[in-house]
């Protein structure tokens, strides 16, 4: 697992539609058992769930779960914490331009992958 002091060092996520229980924990730099954890701590974190009960995230999981490793490995909240400043309506303004930002962000790496695809 990365320190925290490594969260910059993140992979870029993929475009994918779903991402397997394996691959997030990959994205985020998060063991699999913590993210069955967040689950049950997180309400907003829920990934769908299909065969045998597999779990396959989303793009806007993947980015919840690095908000939430953020905020607990970076800003040092805890898990009570952390849960309260997303569901505070104050915050949850915040953290939709923290994802509008991650979503600029990926646009311009897209935009930086197709370039040297063209080249």
């Amino acid at each position: 697992m990365l320190e925290p002091s490594q969260n910059d060092e993140l992979p870029v996520i993929p475009g994918k539609r779903y991402f397997t229980i394996g691959e997030v924990s990959e994205l985020c730099a998060v063991k699999p058992h913590v993210l069955r954890y967040w689950e049950q701590e997180f309400p907003q974190l829920s990934p769908v769930k299909r065969r045998g009960n597999r779990r396959y995230y989303q793009r806007e999981d993947v980015m919840l779960i690095r908000q939430i490793r953020h905020l607990l490995y970076e800003d040092g909240y805890t898990i009570g914490g952390a849960r309260q400043k997303l569901t505070d309506p104050e915050d949850a303004e915040q953290a939709q331009q923290l994802h509008q930002s991650l979503i600029k962000e990926m646009i311009e790496e897209l935009e930086v992958v197709l370039g040297l695809l063209h080249d």
